[in-house]
Protein backbone atom coordinates (compact mmCIF):
# COMPACT_ATOMS: atom_id res chain seq x y z
CA UNK A 1 0.00 0.00 0.00
CA UNK A 2 1.41 3.38 -0.94
CA UNK A 3 1.40 6.28 1.53
CA UNK A 4 -0.11 9.67 0.95
CA UNK A 5 2.18 12.27 -0.64
CA UNK A 6 2.98 15.17 1.67
CA UNK A 7 3.84 18.65 0.43
CA UNK A 8 5.17 21.67 2.28
CA UNK A 9 6.29 25.12 1.15
CA UNK A 10 8.48 27.82 2.65
CA UNK A 11 8.59 31.38 1.31
CA UNK A 12 11.36 33.85 2.10
CA UNK A 13 12.58 37.13 0.62
CA UNK A 14 16.16 38.28 0.19
CA UNK A 15 17.60 41.65 -0.70
CA UNK A 16 20.10 39.76 -2.90
CA UNK A 17 19.63 39.18 -6.61
CA UNK A 18 18.27 35.85 -7.89
CA UNK A 19 21.70 35.05 -9.33
CA UNK A 20 23.41 35.62 -5.95
CA UNK A 21 20.88 33.35 -4.21
CA UNK A 22 21.23 30.70 -6.92
CA UNK A 23 25.03 30.77 -6.69
CA UNK A 24 24.86 29.77 -3.01
CA UNK A 25 22.29 27.04 -3.69
CA UNK A 26 24.26 25.59 -6.58
CA UNK A 27 27.52 25.44 -4.60
CA UNK A 28 26.91 22.09 -2.91
CA UNK A 29 30.42 21.96 -1.49
CA UNK A 30 29.90 25.38 0.12
CA UNK A 31 26.67 24.70 2.01
CA UNK A 32 28.60 24.11 5.24
CA UNK A 33 29.63 27.81 5.16
CA UNK A 34 26.05 29.08 5.42
CA UNK A 35 23.47 26.33 6.06
CA UNK A 36 23.76 26.21 9.85
CA UNK A 37 24.71 23.81 12.61
CA UNK A 38 23.05 20.72 11.12
CA UNK A 39 25.18 21.07 7.99
CA UNK A 40 28.74 21.20 9.30
CA UNK A 41 30.11 19.32 6.26
CA UNK A 42 29.25 19.45 2.56
CA UNK A 43 30.92 18.15 -0.60
CA UNK A 44 30.30 16.90 -4.13
CA UNK A 45 30.15 13.14 -4.39
CA UNK A 46 29.71 13.42 -8.17
CA UNK A 47 29.77 16.38 -10.55
CA UNK A 48 26.96 17.15 -12.96
CA UNK A 49 26.39 19.14 -16.13
CA UNK A 50 27.47 21.91 -16.04
CA UNK A 51 30.22 21.06 -13.55
CA UNK A 52 30.31 20.96 -10.68
CA UNK A 53 26.69 21.29 -9.51
CA UNK A 54 24.48 20.89 -12.57
CA UNK A 55 22.03 18.14 -13.46
CA UNK A 56 23.24 14.74 -12.30
CA UNK A 57 25.50 16.11 -9.55
CA UNK A 58 25.24 14.44 -6.15
CA UNK A 59 25.90 16.51 -3.06
CA UNK A 60 26.45 15.17 0.44
CA UNK A 61 25.75 17.34 3.42
CA UNK A 62 25.07 17.03 7.10
CA UNK A 63 26.65 16.56 10.47
CA UNK A 64 28.40 13.37 11.55
CA UNK A 65 27.10 10.72 11.68
CA UNK A 66 23.99 11.84 9.72
CA UNK A 67 24.39 12.85 6.09
CA UNK A 68 21.90 13.56 3.34
CA UNK A 69 22.57 12.50 -0.25
CA UNK A 70 20.87 14.67 -2.88
CA UNK A 71 20.92 14.48 -6.67
CA UNK A 72 20.43 17.65 -8.69
CA UNK A 73 17.60 17.13 -11.19
CA UNK A 74 17.00 20.68 -12.39
CA UNK A 75 19.51 23.49 -12.77
CA UNK A 76 18.30 26.79 -14.23
CA UNK A 77 20.74 29.55 -13.13
CA UNK A 78 19.02 32.42 -11.38
CA UNK A 79 15.61 30.71 -11.50
CA UNK A 80 15.30 27.12 -10.29
CA UNK A 81 17.27 24.50 -8.41
CA UNK A 82 15.66 21.09 -7.82
CA UNK A 83 16.95 17.92 -6.20
CA UNK A 84 15.91 14.40 -5.20
CA UNK A 85 16.82 13.25 -1.73
CA UNK A 86 18.18 9.70 -1.81
CA UNK A 87 19.21 9.49 1.83
CA UNK A 88 18.69 11.51 4.99
CA UNK A 89 14.96 11.53 5.74
CA UNK A 90 12.48 8.78 6.65
CA UNK A 91 10.73 9.29 3.31
CA UNK A 92 10.78 8.10 -0.26
CA UNK A 93 10.42 9.98 -3.52
CA UNK A 94 11.44 13.29 -1.92
CA UNK A 95 11.63 16.15 -4.40
CA UNK A 96 12.84 19.59 -3.34
CA UNK A 97 12.44 22.61 -5.59
CA UNK A 98 13.72 26.11 -5.01
CA UNK A 99 12.19 28.74 -7.29
CA UNK A 100 13.68 32.23 -7.40
CA UNK A 101 11.77 35.25 -8.69
CA UNK A 102 12.99 38.85 -8.91
CA UNK A 103 10.96 41.31 -6.85
CA UNK A 104 9.83 44.62 -8.38
CA UNK A 105 11.37 46.40 -5.39
CA UNK A 106 14.66 44.56 -5.91
CA UNK A 107 15.81 41.35 -4.34
CA UNK A 108 14.41 37.85 -4.65
CA UNK A 109 11.41 35.85 -3.58
CA UNK A 110 12.51 32.33 -2.61
CA UNK A 111 9.90 29.57 -2.73
CA UNK A 112 11.29 26.27 -1.41
CA UNK A 113 8.95 23.33 -1.72
CA UNK A 114 9.34 19.72 -0.68
CA UNK A 115 7.17 16.71 -1.43
CA UNK A 116 7.56 13.11 -0.31
CA UNK A 117 5.85 9.91 0.70
CA UNK A 118 6.51 8.91 4.33
CA UNK A 119 8.44 5.69 4.77
CA UNK A 120 6.39 4.66 7.80
CA UNK A 121 2.59 5.01 7.50
CA UNK A 122 1.17 7.52 9.96
CA UNK A 123 4.38 9.56 10.28
CA UNK A 124 3.81 11.98 7.39
CA UNK A 125 2.68 14.95 9.47
CA UNK A 126 5.65 14.68 11.84
CA UNK A 127 8.19 14.24 9.02
CA UNK A 128 6.63 17.16 7.10
CA UNK A 129 6.81 19.39 10.19
CA UNK A 130 10.46 18.52 10.83
CA UNK A 131 11.41 19.01 7.18
CA UNK A 132 9.53 22.31 7.00
CA UNK A 133 11.24 23.65 10.12
CA UNK A 134 14.65 22.63 8.76
CA UNK A 135 13.98 24.18 5.34
CA UNK A 136 12.64 27.37 6.98
CA UNK A 137 15.99 27.79 8.74
CA UNK A 138 17.89 27.07 5.52
CA UNK A 139 15.82 29.58 3.54
CA UNK A 140 16.35 32.31 6.17
CA UNK A 141 20.10 31.77 6.25
CA UNK A 142 20.26 31.56 2.44
CA UNK A 143 18.39 34.87 2.10
CA UNK A 144 20.62 36.61 4.64
CA UNK A 145 23.99 35.25 3.46
CA UNK A 146 23.24 35.86 -0.24
CA UNK A 147 23.18 39.60 0.46
CA UNK A 148 26.81 39.57 1.62
CA UNK A 149 27.88 37.32 -1.25
CA UNK A 150 29.67 34.80 0.95
CA UNK A 151 29.17 32.69 4.00
CA UNK A 152 31.60 32.30 6.88
CA UNK A 153 35.02 30.89 6.01
CA UNK A 154 35.10 27.29 4.81
CA UNK A 155 35.90 24.75 7.49
CA UNK A 156 38.88 22.55 6.80
CA UNK A 157 37.89 19.19 5.32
Amino acid sequence: MSGRRRVFMVTQTSAASPSAVFDLLADGAGWSRWAGPLVSRSWWEREGTPAPGGVGAVRRLGRPPLYAREEIVEYVPGHRHAYRLHRGLPARDYLGTVDLSPLDSGGTQIIWQGSFVPLVPGTGAVVALGARLFITGLARRLARVAVSGAGPPSPAT
